[in-house]
């Protein structure tokens, strides 16, 4: 006689929202600042907060501890990405390390895989696009991103991607980078930048598109390079 199939257990009307500690010399990190000023609840949700280290390794065991725990619908990661002018939503992660600066544990791994002998590349599972064409309605510079990185933020969408393929979990997840606030600008003359109350409506619209749509539009996104 055949065994039942175990039924995936059902996720938590959970989001799991991270973000990093400051690195690089920065006093702050917006990607924290966001997080942390977020409302607890967004479209019937709970919203859990998570303060990762920006530390190769430990980011993906805080994280996918927290995943572990709460057995959240939704993961999304957020990251600082002092070049950019947009909130980028994040396509893919790739495996692999290659550190331009140490992060906070002063580890600079280099053409380095995350996880041995797994995929190349995982893609976001979040309505990317949705995701994007939200929080420019409310009037909110975004953008679809090709690129995460090869830092800890791509380390960090990479390995709770993995953890969720490999423990074949229920749970959507996604990143998204968030540019300098004002105050980290001050000394970088035509350095872009967003306030935290602009980031913070754009970061709770798209919280809610994921919340709401698991099938993301058809729309542009892509790059010429």
């Amino acid at each position: 006689m055949k065994p039942f199939a175990t039924a995936l257990p059902k996720p938590a009307k959970i989001v799991l929202v991270t973000g990093f500690a400051p690195f690089g010399g920065e006093a702050i990190n917006p990607s924290w600042e966001i997080v942390r000023a977020l409302p607890e609840k967004i479209a019937g949700f709970q919203i859990v907060k998570l303060r990762v280290p920006t530390e190769f390794g430990k980011s993906i065991t805080a994280a996918t501890k927290a995943i572990t725990t709460l057995q959240p619908a939704i993961v999304l990661c957020l990251g600082q990405a002092g070049s950019r002018s947009r909130m980028s939503v994040e396509r893919v992660a790739i495996n692999v390390n290659d550190a331009v600066i140490a992060d906070n544990a002063h580890q600079q791994p280099i053409d380095e895989a995350i996880f041995v002998g797994a995929p190349a590349a995982y893609f976001a599972t979040l309505p990317i696009k949705s995701m994007v064409a939200a929080m420019s309605r409310k009037g909110v510079p975004a953008e679809v991103s090709n690129t995460a990185g090869t830092f800890v933020c791509n380390h960090l969408l990479y390995g709770v991607l993995h953890h969720i393929a490999v423990k074949n979990l229920a749970a959507r997840a996604g990143f998204m980078h968030v540019p300098f606030v004002e105050s980290q600008i001050v000394d970088r003359p035509n350095t872009a930048s967003l306030s935290l109350a602009t980031m913070i409506v754009g970061v709770e619209a798209a919280i809610t598109t994921a919340v709401k749509h698991q099938r993301d539009v058809k729309r542009v996104g892509g790059a010429l390079h």
